[in-house]
């Protein structure tokens, strides 16, 4: 037995593997393999890696896998490393496949990157696992003793869920004097017995007959099933009933309620009596589900519904109901009803989402996949056919792959600004009348995609700061918006690399990466600077980062901070400015005027002055505007020869800033030729901001204009000795030399003119002459000016006489290199 077991398994497995090489290549897109069934797990069944032309190294990283409805079980398996169809689980194929015929197993193979279907049948062989089977183990054979040679009795069938030739073949009676068996083929090519009677029976003789009844199927090896039949001889009921036909056909819609009449059977028996009363039942070896649904009433031989049908479990149903009289020796006659169901649109499209792609890049192109959606209806015909279809106003299409398979996809490019997330209504309908369908919702988030630079909230800034203020002060705060999302939209800023009056713009103002508040490094002088702008940048965090730039004008308002600075009248060695009034001043005479100056703008450089003390308020007044000191009346013998004076000078500012200036105005009957302390003296703004400024410029131009006479009387006292050694005289020619002392200089060899000089911040300003050692009466003078000088008088020398050209010693003849330089630092 196990030899031939084994036998049998290798023409099976021969059998599967032709069938693969001429099943295996690819029609229509899908694949057809065959499996016997009852193989063990793991076994081989086809390698889908080489032939689906798959590279088997990236099964794994692209998900290869068999699609499944939920809840259905997995009998076959791909491994993942090899691309090889294995079995999973054991496979009978009578539990799969109810019906008889062609077993299939459909697959639907899925892989992504990019994503690709397949469809795989296989085929479940049938092998010959089952024995064939009787109803009962022994049977009962009433045969009445008058029954004539050649008389047939049927005798119960035997079952067996193979197929084909595994199936039940034929049947064997045990060797015995009174029977012999025939082997019938109904219109199905099922078989079944009968009991043919070869000699006359006698009751008397031997009231009852055993033999044994077997039933072989066709496999390999040949398996069987026995069942004894006890034959009673009865007295004579010679008649049988009849069924108007052997067999019936009828169709029944699917939906049809318990308690509809299939069918009405009538049998006849021409016997009287209870030999002529007929009762009607299944035969022994119909199957429970056909007891389950279908119901024989005895006496009246209706077939009634019992359970539900469902066309899509089985769409036709086989009863065999025998006849049987109630007299003795009764003999059962069998008819086969066929019920065809009618499908009846039932069962509403059924929606799987296999695999979804989510969330989708919001940059993705038109036609990128999103899910592959499998859509079932169980129903057939016009009623399984089902369409699918998207909602409205979604940039998402439905193509169709195979048959009852969708792909979803984009139509264009989406934007998660304006759309964060689609809810996608899936409506799958199917063909039936009335129509049934089913919706399904897909959500669809839209990854973000860093596509929007940061927007500014608003095209400049203009931020206001008050002078002196304190240094790491918040000055203004900038925003920026992105739509995008997460990292996409964290933003940071920063400033921008810049210079402000040659400092970088990093030491003014310093920003708050996260907040986007502006801070002022150092207390801002209106007097320096009034306004200056910076670029700030607001940059997100995607990849590649975007950003934004954004102005922002800074403008500095002006504090009343620096007080009024007297310009002139300016007191002389510390004391009192001093001024000589003619005693016949008439009434408006202009004692002078007394100038100021404010380093701050706008009102709080508004200057007025008032007299704030006086000797006599009577006799003088001063202009608001202009500061002009003006006599109010003439002078009287009683006045005092001395008026002391104090004018204030207030700016407009709050609080206001003043300064004073104290006069001591003498009284003369003639004026001499002094200079008076309200000699106009003007100075540059960026001098007189304050009142030690003015004095250093003061010493500084005085240590200049000394050093600068006493290196001229050193200068000629030098050029004088020379030109007497030379012409061995004890005294020079008043005529032809205008440096000696006592000698009156020419009008073009002394000339007078102003420089400013500016150096550079933070240099040494030194006062510097260049002359001539010994040569020709040329000069050569270096003035270098310290940043606070604002004006200097320069006398240049022109040469006395022309140079000589008969001197006889070549050595003492001066090189136009040889220079005596003078210098005296000021800092």
């Amino acid at each position: 037995m196990g030899a031939g077991a084994g036998s049998r398994r290798g023409q099976i497995f021969l059998r599967t593997l032709l069938f693969l090489l001429l099943a295996g290549l690819p029609a229509w897109g899908q694949l057809r393999y065959a499996v016997p069934e009852e193989l063990e797990h793991g076994a081989f069944v086809a390698n889908l890696g080489e032939d689906l032309g798959l590279d088997v190294s990236t099964l794994s990283a692209r998900r290869f896998r068999i699609v499944s409805r939920a809840g259905a079980r997995q009998h076959l398996e791909v491994n993942l490393e090899n691309g090889i169809l294995f079995v999973n689980e054991r496979i009978d194929r009578e539990e799969v496949c109810e019906a008889g015929g062609t077993c299939l197993l459909h697959l639907q193979l899925l892989v992504e990157s990019p994503l690709e279907l397949y469809r795989v049948e296989v085929e479940v062989l049938d092998i010959n696992d089952h024995a064939p089977t009787f109803p009962w183990q022994e049977y009962v054979l009433e045969v009445a003793e008058s029954a004539v040679l050649g008389a047939r009795f049927p005798l119960e069938s035997a079952q067996d869920p193979d197929v084909g030739t595994n199936s039940v073949h034929t049947y064997r009676l045990s060797p015995n004097g009174f029977f012999s068996l025939e082997v019938q083929t109904r219109s199905d090519a099922s078989k079944f017995a009968e009991l043919v009677l070869e000699r006359a029976l006698d009751r008397e003789q031997q009231r009852v007959h055993r033999v044994l009844l077997t039933a072989l199927d066709g496999g390999v090896p040949e398996r069987s099933g026995t069942a004894h039949i006890l034959v009673t001889v009865l007295d004579a009921n010679d008649n049988v009933p009849a069924f108007d036909q052997p067999s019936y056909g009828v169709s029944l819609p699917e939906d049809a309620p318990a308690g509809t009449l299939v069918i009405q059977l009538n049998a006849t028996d021409l016997d009287e009596g209870p030999n002529g009363e007929i009762e009607y039942s299944f035969s022994g070896h119909a199957p429970p589900r056909v007891r389950e649904l279908f119901h024989v009433e005895p006496r009246s031989g209706q077939v009634l519904l019992k359970g539900r049908l469902d066309y899509e479990r089985a769409s036709i149903h086989e009863l065999y109901v025998q006849a049987k009289d109630r007299g003795p020796s009764a003999v059962a006659v069998h008819c086969r009803v066929l019920v065809h169901l009618l499908d009846v649109n039932d069962n509403a499209p059924e929606v799987t989402l296999t695999s979804v792609s989510t969330p989708v890049l919001e940059d993705a192109p038109p036609g990128t996949v999103i899910a592959v959606i499998s859509v079932l209806d169980r129903d057939s015909g016009d009623n399984g056919r089902v369409s699918c279809e998207v909602g409205p106003n979604v940039p998402f299409e439905l193509r169709s792959s195979f048959r009852n398979y969708y792909t979803l996809v984009t139509t264009q490019a989406l934007d998660r600004e304006a759309v964060p997330e689609y809810n996608v209504s899936i409506t799958a309908r199917d063909m039936g009348s009335p129509a049934l369908l089913t919706r399904s919702t897909l959500t669809i988030p839209v990854s973000d995609v860093n596509d929007n630079a940061p927007r500014f909230l608003q095209p400049s800034y203009s931020v206001y700061v008050m002078e002196n203020n304190a240094p790491g002060a918040s000055i203004c705060s900038v925003s920026a918006l992105d739509p995008d999302c997460q990292q996409n939209a964290y933003l940071s800023y920063s400033i921008a690399d810049g210079h402000i009056h040659g400092m970088p713009v990093g030491t003014y103002v310093s920003i708050n990466s996260d907040s986007g508040h502006m801070y002022a490094l150092r207390s801002l002088d209106y007097e320096q600077i009034r306004s200056f702008q910076i670029q700030v940048q607001a940059q997100d965090a995607g990849f590649p980062p975007l950003s934004a730039n954004v102005t922002v004008h800074i403008f500095v308002l002006d504090q009343n901070d620096n007080a009024p600075v007297i310009v002139s009248p300016m007191p002389r060695n510390g004391s009192v400015a001093t001024e000589l009034v003619p005693r016949s001043a008439r009434p408006g005479y202009l004692v002078g005027t007394v100038s100021a100056v404010d380093a701050d703008a706008g009102l709080n450089s508004r200057l007025s002055y008032q007299l704030l003390q006086a000797t006599d308020f009577t006799l003088f007044s001063v202009a608001p505007d202009t500061g002009e000191l003006r006599t109010l009346r003439s002078f009287l013998e009683q006045d005092a020869s001395r008026q002391q004076l104090v004018v204030q000078v207030r700016d407009g500012g709050q609080p206001a800033l003043s300064a004073t200036v104290s006069l001591l105005l003498s009284v003369v009957e003639t004026m001499p030729q002094t200079l008076s302390d309200f000699s106009e003296f003007s100075l540059p703004p960026e001098v007189s901001s304050s009142s030690p400024l003015t004095l250093y410029l003061l010493v500084s131009l005085g240590s200049i204009s000394f050093t600068f006479l006493l290196a001229i009387l050193i200068l000629t006292a030098i050029r004088c000795r020379g030109e007497r050694r030379s012409r061995q005289a004890d005294s020079c020619s008043p005529p032809r030399c205008h440096c000696c002392p006592g000698s009156r200089p020419s009008s073009d060899g002394l000339k007078t003119s102003n420089l400013t000089a500016q150096p550079p911040a933070g240099t040494t300003a030194a006062t510097c002459l260049d002359v001539p050692a010994g040569g020709p009466p040329g000069y050569c003078y270096k003035v270098c000016l310290g940043p606070e000088s604002a004006q200097s008088d320069f006398m240049f020398l022109k040469p006395c006489s022309p140079p000589r050209n008969n001197e006889k010693d070549p050595g003492k003849r001066s090189r136009p290199d040889q220079h005596l330089q003078v210098s005296k630092e000021v800092t």
